[in-house]
C-alpha cells in the first residue's frame, strides 16, 4: 500500500466556515493537496505524522479566503484617472503584478477585474508566474459613444474613432454593435462582461445619472454572455440605469448607489446581486488630486448612498463583496467588510457576502467558498475576531496567514 501524501493540519483554530451561523470553536482543518479532506472538532482529528505540517492556530480564526468580486487590478489607486495619461500602456502590467501580490496578502485569493486586466494576468496566476488571487476579468467594459468607457480626450478629432473598422473595440451604440463587441470580448478571454448603465464620477461629460446603453443594447449582451455560459455585470449608479440594467437580465449591479425602491423591488424580482463597493463609494475626494468635475460628483453621490444602500440591504438584496480597488489603493480590500455592517449588515452576513456569497455571483461555488470537506484550501487567518471587529480585517496586517489551493502563500 502506498503511503499518502503529506497534509497540513491547521489545529485549534476558531473556524468561521462560510456558510453557517456558527462560530466552531477548537476545530481542525486537515489539507491534502490542494483540498480540504476533514474539518471538525480538534479533539477528534487525527494526530499529524512525520511527513506532516501542523500550524497551531490558537487564538486565531479560521476563514475561507475571501473573494473580491470588482477590482481594477492596472489601475494605481490614485483617485485620479489622469495620473497615468503618459505612462507607456504596459506600465498596467507591472502595476498589475505589485497589486495582484498585495491583494493576496489582505486575505483576498480570488478576483474579478472589471476592465483593464487582459487574459495574460489569468493565465500567469494559473501557470504560477505571478503570485496572487484567481481572476476573472471582463478585460474592457462596454459603453456607448462619449459615455463612462469613452476614454478619447478632447484632442482627438471630432468623429476619428481607432480600431477595427474604424469602431472603439468598447464601444456600442446600437444592438449589432453590442454583439460584435460582446464577442470580441469572448475571443480575447472575458469570464464576465462589463457594460456602462450608466455615467460616472471620473469621466468628464457625463454623470452617474446620465443612462448609458440601452436596454435592447444591454439585452444582446446579455444574450451573447448567456451564450458562452457567462452573464454580464453592469456599472450601474443612477436609479434609471439601474433598472434598465434589471430590465434587461443583467445578473450584477455594480455600486448601486442612486437605486431606489423601484429598483430594490426589480432586484429582488429579478434575482440580481448587489456589488455596492462602498470602500470607494465612502472615500472623499481629494480636491489636491481630483478634478472640480469629479469632486461635485463624487460628493453629491456619497451623500445619497448610504442610505440608498442601507435600504437594500434592509429589503434582503443579494449582496457580494466589491470594493473597486485600483481607484482606491489595493490590498485593503476587506475594509468593504466593516463598511457593509456600517450600512446595516450583521458581520457574518458581510463576511458570507466576501466568501460563499461571491463565490456563487462568480460561479465557483461548488469549489470555493466555504470551509468544508472536498472544497478547495483556499483560506485566510486572521489574529482578532472578525464578528466582533469587522473593521479590522480591513488591515492586512491583522491577516497571519492565506492559503492558496492548499499552499501557503502568506
Amino acid at each position: 500500500m502506498s503511503e499518502r501524501q503529506a497534509r497540513t493540519f491547521l489545529t485549534n483554530a476558531t473556524v468561521v466556515d462560510g456558510d453557517s451561523i456558527e462560530v466552531h470553536q477548537q476545530f481542525t482543518v486537515i489539507i491534502e493537496d490542494e483540498c480540504i479532506v476533514w474539518v471538525g472538532p480538534s479533539a477528534e482529528a487525527e494526530a499529524p505524522g512525520a511527513a506532516d505540517t501542523e500550524i497551531d492556530l490558537t487564538g486565531k480564526t479560521l476563514l475561507p479566503g475571501f473573494m473580491d468580486a470588482h477590482v481594477h487590478l492596472s489601475s494605481t489607486g490614485g483617485l485620479n484617472p489622469a495620473s497615468t495619461l503618459h505612462e507607456p500602456e504596459t506600465m498596467g502590467i507591472y502595476r498589475g503584478v505589485w497589486n495582484l501580490g498585495v491583494t493576496l496578502d489582505a486575505g483576498v485569493t480570488m478576483v474579478r477585474d472589471l476592465a483593464g486586466t487582459d487574459y495574460s494576468a489569468v493565465l500567469a496566476v494559473q501557470q504560477g508566474l505571478v503570485r496572487g488571487p484567481n481572476i476573472v476579468t471582463a478585460v474592457s467594459a462596454v459603453g456607448p459613444t462619449a459615455g463612462h468607457s469613452d476614454f478619447r480626450t478632447l484632442s482627438v478629432p471630432f468623429g476619428y474613432h481607432a480600431g477595427r473598422d474604424g469602431v472603439l473595440p468598447n464601444i456600442a451604440d446600437d444592438v449589432t454593435e453590442a454583439k460584435r463587441v460582446s464577442r470580441e470580448l469572448i475571443r480575447v478571454g472575458a469570464g464576465v462582461i462589463k457594460v456602462m448603465a450608466t455615467g460616472g464620477v471620473w469621466s468628464p461629460r457625463d454623470a452617474p445619472e446620465h443612462v448609458g446603453l440601452g436596454i435592447d443594447e444591454m439585452h444582446a449582451i446579455v444574450q451573447e454572455a448567456n451564450n458562452r455560459g457567462i452573464y454580464v455585470a453592469a456599472h450601474a449608479q443612477g436609479a434609471e440605469g439601474i433598472k434598465n440594467a434589471l430590465r434587461a437580465g443583467i445578473k450584477s449591479i455594480e455600486h448601486g448607489y442612486l437605486i431606489d425602491d423601484e429598483g430594490i423591488e426589480l432586484m429582488l424580482e429579478k434575482d440580481a446581486w448587489l456589488v455596492p463597493t462602498l470602500t470607494t463609494g465612502t472615500t472623499p475626494p481629494d480636491p489636491k488630486k481630483a478634478t472640480p468635475y469629479a469632486v461635485e460628483k463624487k460628493n453629491r453621490v456619497r451623500a445619497q448612498l448610504q442610505e440608498n444602500v442601507s435600504k437594500a440591504f434592509a429589503a434582503g438584496v443579494k449582496v457580494a463583496l466589491g470594493t473597486d480597488c485600483g481607484v482606491v489603493p489595493h490590498g485593503q480590500n476587506l475594509r468593504e467588510i466593516g463598511l457593509m455592517v456600517d450600512l446595516g449588515l450583521d458581520p457574518m452576513t458581510a463576511i458570507q457576502a466576501g466568501t460563499s456569497s461571491a463565490a456563487r455571483l462568480l460561479g465557483v461555488h461548488e469549489t470555493r467558498g466555504v470551509i468544508r470537506q472536498g472544497m478547495i484550501a483556499d483560506l485566510a487567518v486572521t489574529s482578532i475576531n472578525p464578528i466582533t471587529n469587522p473593521h479590522g480585517l480591513g488591515d492586512p496586517a491583522n491577516i497571519t496567514h492565506v492559503f492558496q489551493a492548499g499552499k501557503q502563500v502568506k
